[in-house]
């Protein structure tokens, strides 16, 4: 059956509008050579603290300003790095490292040093300088979790009721019979989301914890790496990589340009029992509705029929951008504008061509009291080294973490070349 398209001059409105908003104070993003190669608001300036160290993913900065960071790869044999400026001049000098799994997730909570794997979480005890007292001997929390090479990563965030919570992406694209397959139907109901696919939620202090002693927070979500909790709202937030190959799987419904910005990346603010409708839709941007996805009988211009009975989001950003980290901004050195807003990093997309590549960036989405209070923008430009992205082979660097500095600095890590680069604000 022959199907309308969405017209590509709303798509091409849309992000039109988008960037306007993106980029007012600079003409040309890419002109700026200066700032470790980024273009920031005016007042704002970037350098690199390190550059070469491992592929970090998230990251965080301790109040005495010691950076650990999470590798996807060993770096000397070691998972977990401890980073630290000695010289007076705000640059890495001093790398340690302990622990022999990779992973991304890391986080810092009441004396503890939480990490993830792919498959395990642990904490580490720390000291009174949140230092980690015994690298080699750290407390197995949770064990057990679904690994299987696809989605793997377990990001985390705690609360401050003494839960901690684990993204356990779905190792598939849209749950079809054959994965990825073109034409390939999607299995009702999808059996991924009883141990994958959603937001797990687990004691902090407990041991051993596996699926039988966790809670399944929120499912519908196909794979959350950047999450964070909201101190205003008290809820915990999520980015969520949207599902790929429209195009390549559903060619009588889609083409190249609706496939490159459908369906849309989704921040959501995520309750219990909450239900994002992954596989069963996906969400549209531009129509701004919660379509049927193709596998489970959808055509690209009909909604679903359960669409209520799936969660909104609270912002919807263009398709493919991979959202890899997210952090509230609760600082004092940026302008007030900031406080309380969401920064997002933007890994960058590899599922447009054969339209050009998007992301690679840092966007910021403006919050009052707890909720989105106008159109995001994009902070940091310029990772990628590149105007056009035409394959992701050649960004120079891609977005992955982020963490705020105790004197209110933003730090982005790059997990492909091991860069970590420090956004300070003078307001010169």
């Amino acid at each position: 059956m022959q199907t309308k398209k969405i017209p590509m001059k709303k798509v091409f409105s849309f992000l039109s509008i988008s960037f306007l908003f993106a980029v007012p104070c600079l003409a040309n993003p890419y002109a700026d050579t200066i700032n470790a190669g980024l273009s920031l608001p005016k007042g704002f300036e970037a350098s690199k603290v390190s550059d070469g160290i491992g592929r970090i993913r998230h990251l965080l900065v301790t109040p005495e300003g010691v950076i650990y960071a999470r590798t996807s790869r060993l770096y000397k044999g070691n998972g977990i790095l401890k980073m630290t400026a000695q010289n007076g001049d705000g640059k890495i000098d001093k790398v340690e490292g302990f622990s022999n799994y990779t992973g991304t997730g890391i986080a810092l909570k009441d004396g503890y040093l939480y990490a993830s794997s792919d498959d395990e979480v642990f904490r580490y005890k720390l000291n009174a300088k949140n230092e980690v007292i015994d690298a080699e001997h750290p407390e197995k929390i949770i064990t057990g979790l679904w690994n299987k090479r696809q989605h793997e990563s377990k990001s985390i965030a705690l609360d401050n009721n003494g839960n901690i919570y684990v993204n356990i992406g779905a190792p598939s694209n849209s749950c079809q019979e054959v994965d990825r397959g073109n034409g390939s139907k999607g299995r009702m109901p999808c059996p991924i989301l009883d141990s994958a696919g959603g937001i797990w939620m687990f004691k902090a202090d407990k041991l051993n914890q596996s699926y039988a002693q966790g809670v399944r927070y929120a499912t519908g979500l196909r794979n959350v790496v950047g999450l964070d909790w909201n101190t205003q709202s008290n809820s915990l937030f999520v980015m969520q990589h949207g599902r790929d190959n429209l195009l390549q799987d559903w060619p009588q419904y889609f083409d190249a340009e609706q496939s490159a910005e459908l369906p849309s990346e989704c921040m959501y603010e995520l309750k219990k029992g909450d239900n994002a409708g992954w596989p069963y839709i996906y969400y549209n941007q531009i129509l701004h509705k919660k379509m049927l996805a193709p596998e489970y009988g959808g055509d690209g211009k009909t909604e679903s029929p359960r669409a209520k009975d799936f969660i909104e989001p609270v912002v919807a950003f263009p398709g493919h951008l991979a959202p890899n980290g997210l952090l509230f901004y609760t600082g004092n050195m940026f302008p007030e504008k900031y406080r309380n807003g969401a920064f997002i990093a933007f890994h960058g997309s590899w599922n447009r061509a054969p339209m050009p590549q998007e992301g690679y960036y840092v966007v910021f989405v403006p919050f009052k009291n707890g909720k989105p209070s106008g159109k995001w923008e994009v902070f940091a430009n310029g990772f990628s080294g590149v105007k056009v992205v035409n394959a992701t082979r050649q960004a120079e660097h891609r977005p992955c973490g982020l963490a705020q500095g105790p004197d209110g600095s933003l730090y982005v890590s790059d997990d492909n070349k091991g860069t970590i680069y420090r956004i300070t604000y003078s307001g010169k």
